[in-house]
C-alpha cells in the first residue's frame, strides 16, 4: 500500500483516524470515537490524501461517503491495525478485568452454537470489555484426510487473522498445540411427536426422509458411510448449510437428521424437536481448542483458552 520513501512520514494514528472514519462516515462521530476534535479529523484526512493521491472521502449533507481507493484500503489499513493491536496486547500485561482486547474464534457452527453463549457468559462476569468475534470455519471440500481438512484454519491462525480455532480432530501439525474441550456424538433429531421416535430400528431410519447439514449443498455425509459399512444406505431429500436452520426445518417436516448431541441438548427445545439415539453407532469426535505454540506466550490468549476449557464446554 505505500512504498518505502511513504513510511518514513507515515503517522500510525492516521490509519487509526481512517478506520474511524470509514466506520461513521461522519467527523463530528468520528472526532468523538477518538477523542479528538473535528479540525483534527480534518486536517488528518488532508495528510492522507496528500499521501496516498487519493480524496478517500467526500462530503455529503450527511457526512462523508468513501472513494473506490478508500473502499480498496479498508481490509489492508485493518489487517496492519489488527496485527499492530496484537502485537502490543501480547506485550501488555493482560488484565480480563479492565481489558477491552477483542478475540477471534474460529469453530464449525454446530460447535460455536455449543460453547459461545456459555463462554459469553463467562465474559460478562469476569471481563465485560472483552469481546469476542466468530468467525465459522468449514472443512476443505473433497479432502477426506484429518490432517488437511481443516488446513484453511491452521493457515489462519498462523496468519493471526483467527486467535482460537475449535476443531473437530486430534490431527494438527506439531507447530499448534490442542486442548480437548469435550467429545461429541450425533444423535437422531426429529420433530416432537415424530412416529419413528416409537420405534427407532435400523430399517425404519433408513426408510426415513433424511435432511443432511452441508454448506456446500452435498447430500452425502459421514453418517452415509457407516450406513454403507453395514450395507445400507438412506434417502436424503434435503440438505440445509447449517444446523441451527436443521432444526427450524426439522420441526415442520418429518424429516430426520443426525446432529451433535450437545447442539441439541442446548437448543432443540426451543424447536419442539427431540433427539433419539441413532440405530448404529456413528462415531465420537474430538473438540479441540487449537492455538499456534508460538502464540502460547499471549497471556490474553492463554486466558481465553483457559475460559474455555473451564467453562466454555460445561459437560451435557
Amino acid at each position: 500500500m505505500l512504498n518505502e520513501i511513504d513510511l518514513s512520514r507515515v503517522d500510525l494514528n492516521l490509519l487509526v483516524l481512517f478506520e474511524a472514519v470509514l466506520a461513521e462516515r461522519h467527523v463530528g462521530r468520528s472526532a468523538e470515537r477518538l477523542n479528538l476534535s473535528p479540525s483534527a479529523i480534518s486536517h488528518g484526512l488532508g495528510r492522507l490524501r496528500r499521501l496516498l493521491n487519493d480524496p478517500l472521502f467526500l462530503r455529503t449533507p450527511r457526512g462523508v461517503v468513501p472513494t473506490d481507493r478508500a473502499m480498496e484500503l479498508a481490509a489492508p489499513v485493518g489487517e496492519i491495525l489488527g496485527r499492530v493491536r496484537a502485537v502490543l496486547a501480547v506485550a501488555e500485561p493482560f488484565d480480563p478485568t479492565r481489558s477491552r482486547r477483542r478475540f477471534t474464534v474460529g469453530a464449525p457452527d454446530g460447535v460455536s452454537a455449543v460453547v459461545l453463549p456459555v463462554l459469553l457468559a463467562s465474559l460478562r462476569a469476569e471481563a465485560p470489555d472483552v469481546a469476542v468475534s466468530l468467525s465459522q470455519i468449514l472443512p476443505v471440500q473433497g479432502d477426506v484426510s484429518p490432517e488437511r481438512a481443516w488446513r484453511e484454519a491452521l493457515a489462519a491462525l498462523e496468519a493471526r487473522t483467527l486467535d482460537i480455532a475449535i476443531l473437530p480432530s486430534d490431527a494438527v501439525p506439531a507447530r499448534f498445540a490442542g486442548t480437548r474441550l469435550y467429545e461429541e456424538d450425533f444423535v437422531i433429531a426429529l420433530r416432537r411427536g415424530h412416529p419413528y421416535a416409537e420405534d427407532p430400528t435400523l430399517d425404519r431410519y433408513c426408510a426415513m426422509r433424511h435432511l443432511v447439514v452441508s454448506a456446500t449443498g452435498d447430500p452425502f455425509g459421514f453418517v452415509d458411510q457407516v450406513l454403507a459399512r453395514h450395507g445400507r444406505a438412506r434417502h436424503t431429500v434435503s440438505t440445509a448449510p447449517n444446523f441451527l436452520l436443521a432444526l427450524a426445518l426439522i420441526a415442520e417436516t418429518d424429516l430426520v437428521a443426525a446432529l451433535p448431541r450437545r447442539f441439541v441438548a442446548a437448543h432443540a427445545a426451543r424447536f419442539g424437536v427431540d433427539g433419539v439415539e441413532a440405530p448404529v453407532p456413528l462415531g465420537r469426535f474430538p473438540i479441540n481448542a487449537v492455538v499456534p505454540r508460538a502464540a502460547m506466550t499471549d497471556r490474553g490468549l492463554a486466558w481465553l483458552l483457559d475460559r474455555l476449557t473451564s467453562t466454555g464446554c460445561a459437560p451435557s
